[in-house]
């Protein structure tokens, strides 16, 4: 092991798993992010909330390297990775969903997640059929489990339910066992029922394993986080429990209507 990775191996157990420091966004006068100061700590479940054209995504293609600042820092396990591309920050454990559905639909359940756990492996560019012991396999079939696809495993994945398509995307994000992960809007278009198995689903994951979820219904949110960001023109204006943040009169006059609903 080089010391460029025992160090950043050692970061990772002293600092926060996640830290943004004046982080500005600029797409020609349009001011997308400005400002954002952000620390999320290793395990921790964040929700960031805000209405459309708050800067969410803008603030979750930052975080990935998707976009790069205009200017701020931007931190993963204490390493400055503000100007990383995207490969580089998957391999230093952050995954991230979208809210269009990226999945092979003529392959199986299984074979969706056996691709993602291969392609972050130092088998991925293997050309060798997987056996029934390809520890790789083992693994895909813990993370179908672990999203509640069990009797879909072999389906294929054009045939399935939009609410199985969103549970499967989970399933990719955890491939490769991911110390951080970004959802964005997993809950938008499910069912009530799908909704209480999304929640079900993000409750169970590991305890070292930390997220920020964007997420318009503010139900979900709620229940599945421990802090809440509530952003609004390109800043966050406000950070507390989710308990405070549906109780401050301010999120509701903006956010809520004064009702406990969010569209």
């Amino acid at each position: 092991m080089n010391a460029a990775v025992t160090d950043r191996l050692s970061a990772a157990g002293t600092t926060n798993a996640l830290e943004l420091q004046g982080v500005s966004r600029y797409f020609g006068a349009l001011a997308a992010l400005q400002d954002v100061t952000l620390t999320v700590k290793p395990g921790e479940r964040r929700a960031v909330l805000g209405s459309n054209g708050a800067g969410k995504t803008t603030l979750f293609n930052c975080i990935t390297g998707d976009f790069l600042p205009n200017s701020g820092v931007i931190r993963l396990f204490g390493e400055d990775v503000t100007r990383f591309p995207p490969h580089e920050r998957i391999r230093r454990g952050l995954r991230r969903t979208y809210q269009i559905s990226l999945l092979f639909g003529a392959l199986t359940v299984i074979d969706n997640v056996y691709l993602a756990c291969r392609g972050v492996s130092r088998a991925r560019f293997s050309l060798i059929r997987p056996s029934h012991y390809d520890s790789l396999m083992h693994s895909a079939q813990d993370l179908v489990r672990a999203v509640h696809l069990d009797d879909v495993v072999d389906t294929l994945v054009s045939e399935l339910s939009y609410g199985q398509q969103r549970q499967l995307e989970i399933a990719l994000a955890l491939a490769g066992a991911p110390r951080f992960i970004l959802f964005d809007e997993p809950a938008a278009g499910l069912s009530p029922a799908e909704r209480q198995d999304l929640i079900s689903i993000l409750t169970s994951l590991p305890d070292h394993m930390g997220y920020i979820i964007i997420e318009h219904d503010m139900d979900v949110a709620l229940r599945v986080s421990e802090r809440v960001s509530m952003m609004h023109n390109g800043r966050i204006f406000k950070e507390g429990r989710p308990d405070e943040i549906e109780a401050d009169p301010e999120v509701q006059e903006l956010y809520l209507g004064g009702g406990s609903s969010y569209g």
